[in-house]
């Protein structure tokens, strides 16, 4: 499907695939932008180059980025289709949810920002967000060089634990 030896940039052929199928409707506007880690895996293309394809949409004015939340089909300031809250207090919430049920036991590593980024689909930046969020509300604790573990049930937000 994709060129690789041609002269049209990769990035450039992933975003006309993305057009069309605004164009089609298939894609609303309001509804994301496949995700950078989803177009790395779905059309086996660098990191670099997914970005290049949500800024050659927002260049051709068929997307908006919204920081946090992702790229959306449509104009800057148009609704979008996502629950309202950002992903990354999604994916927070999820693992939260898995520390509360033993998933995940106090004094153990939760998974890594790259484990995430399959995971869920993400950017780096996306995974960061939901570590330090859930450093904020007392889950876990981070070991600089060694991982985010699972902090003691007396820290956990509003003894939850208890």
């Amino acid at each position: 499907m994709l060129d690789r030896e041609g002269p049209v940039p990769i990035y450039k052929q992933v975003a006309d695939l993305i057009r069309e199928q605004i164009e089609r409707g298939e894609l609303k506007a309001g509804d994301p932008v496949p995700s950078e880690a989803k177009l790395e895996k779905d059309y086996e293309i660098a990191r670099t180059t997914a970005r290049r394809v949500a800024r050659e949409l927002r260049e051709q004015g068929m997307a908006y980025t919204i920081q946090g939340e992702g790229t959306f089909v449509g104009q800057p300031g148009a609704p979008h289709t996502l629950s309202r809250f950002p992903r990354y207090q999604q994916i927070a919430e999820e693992i939260a949810g898995r520390i509360r049920q033993g998933d995940f036991p106090p004094n153990r590593a939760i998974p890594g920002e790259k484990a995430m980024m399959r995971q869920y689909g993400v950017a780096k930046v996306t995974a960061r967000q939901a570590v330090d969020y859930l450093r904020k509300q007392g889950w876990v604790f981070t070991v600089p060089y060694r991982g985010t573990y699972v902090t003691t049930k007396d820290k956990w937000p509003e003894n939850e634990g208890q």
